[in-house]
C-alpha cells in the first residue's frame, strides 16, 4: 500500500535491517516512471549511497575516512555529470518518439543505514541525498518519456551540491565562499593533505566501541544491493520517534489528531476538554 500521509524518510522495518534503523526514500504513491533518465539517476545514487552508507565509517563518530570522502567526492562528481549530460534547456526541443513509447519501470530502493546512524556527517549527508531521491520519484517530470528539464537536474542536484560543500567547509576546512563558488571541486591535493586533527576537537576525534552485531556480510546484503521494486515492500511507516507520535499522545489542540493513547493518557491525568464557545 502506497504511503501518503507523510514524505518523510520511511523505516525499512524488515527483519534485522530494520532493527539496524535502515532507510528508504519516500517514493508517496509515485511507484514508478515512463522517463529512463530519472530512473538512471535514482539508480545511480541509490547505489553510490548503499556503498558509502555501509562502510565502517558509518558506526563511528569520529570525522569519516579519506576512503568515505572520496567516495562522496566521486559520487558527487557522477551525479553531476549525469545531470548535466542529460538535462534539456527549456529552449531546446525534447526528443518525441513517432511509433515506440518506453515502457513504465517501477522505482528500486537500496536500503542504507539511516535512522541509527552514529556518524553525524555520514548521516546528514544521507538524509539530504534520500530526499533528493524522493523528490526525483515523486517530480512530475516522470510523466516525460525520453527527456527531463534543467529545472529537474537543478531540483535534484541541489542536494548533492549541498552534501560536498558541507563536505568541504566541515572536514577539509574551505571557506563557504570558496566552497559555493561555482564550478568547486575539491583537488588532489585536499585529499593527500587531509588532516581532522587540524581543526578537529579531541572529543571529537575519540569515541567508543560501536555495537558490532549489526556488521552484515556482503551475502547478507545481497537482496537490497540489487534493489526492491517498491510495489514488493510492505507498507512502511517513518521512524517511530517523531513529533507526531508525540504529539498525538501528549496534546489535544484542534490541530493535531488524538490517538486512543493520548485520550486514555489525557483522561488519566484528570484533563477535562472545555466547552465550546458560544456564539
Amino acid at each position: 500500500m502506497p504511503v501518503t500521509n507523510t514524505d518523510a524518510i520511511l523505516h525499512y522495518s524488515v527483519g534485522v535491517f530494520g532493527d539496524a534503523g535502515y532507510g528508504v526514500p519516500n517514493w508517496s504513491n509515485d511507484v514508478g516512471s515512463i522517463n529512463p533518465g530519472i530512473i538512471d539517476v535514482c539508480n545511480l545514487i541509490g547505489q553510490s549511497l548503499f556503498a558509502v552508507m555501509h562502510h565502517e565509517d558509518v558506526d563511528l563518530r569520529i570525522p569519516p575516512s579519506i576512503n568515505t570522502l572520496r567516495r562522496v567526492h566521486k559520487l558527487y562528481l557522477r551525479s553531476k555529470q549525469l545531470l548535466a549530460g542529460r538535462a534539456v534547456p527549456p529552449n531546446e526541443a525534447n526528443m518525441e518518439t513517432v511509433h515506440s513509447r518506453p515502457a513504465g519501470e517501477v522505482f528500486r530502493v537500496y536500503p542504507v543505514p539511516f535512522f541509527k546512524v552514529r556518524n553525524p556527517f555520514m548521516r546528514r549527508w544521507a538524509e539530504w541525498i534520500l530526499i533528493a531521491l524522493a523528490e526525483a520519484m515523486q517530480h512530475t517530470e516522470n510523466r516525460k518519456e525520453l527527456e527531463f528539464s534543467t529545472a529537474f537536474a537543478g531540483q535534484i542536484g541541489q542536494y548533492m551540491t549541498r552534501v560536498y560543500q558541507n563536505m568541504a567547509i566541515e572536514l577539509f576546512g574551505k571557506t563557504r565562499d570558496v566552497a559555493m563558488a561555482a564550478g568547486f571541486e575539491l583537488a588532489e591535493e585536499d585529499f593527500t593533505s587531509f588532516d581532522p586533527t587540524k581543526f578537529f576537537t579531541a572529543t571529537e576525534l575519540v569515541d567508543t566501541v560501536p555495537r558490532l552485531d549489526r556488521v552484515f556480510t556482503e551475502d547478507g546484503l545481497e537482496l537490497l544491493r540489487e534493489g526492491i521494486p517498491v510495489t514488493y515492500l510492505p507498507e512502511l511507516k517513518p521512524w517511530p520517534n517523531n513529533l507526531t507520535d508525540y504529539y498525538a499522545a501528549t496534546r489535544t489542540d484542534a490541530t493535531v489528531g488524538v490517538s486512543a493513547a493520548g485520550s486514555a493518557a489525557a483522561a488519566a491525568s484528570g484533563f477535562v476538554m472545555p466547552p465550546a464557545p458560544q456564539p
